[in-house]
């Protein structure tokens, strides 16, 4: 199994942490991923990562 990463370093949230919420609630956009993990929502800089998470996960 590969080593859990951490997205988010200024809300400290890693990928097993985002990729649990998105299946859970059927997360569609980094929106709703900031909403629920809060991932994404001081600097922005891993949006792009969130992005590629959900596309990875859903397929788009």
């Amino acid at each position: 199994m590969e080593e859990d990463k951490l997205i988010c370093t200024c809300m400290d949230v890693y990928k097993s942490t985002i990729v649990k919420a998105i299946k859970e609630k059927n997360l569609k956009t980094v929106e709703e991923v900031g909403e629920e993990t809060e991932a994404g929502t001081v600097c922005g800089q891993c949006q792009d990562d969130i992005q590629e998470i959900l596309v990875e996960i859903n397929g788009k």
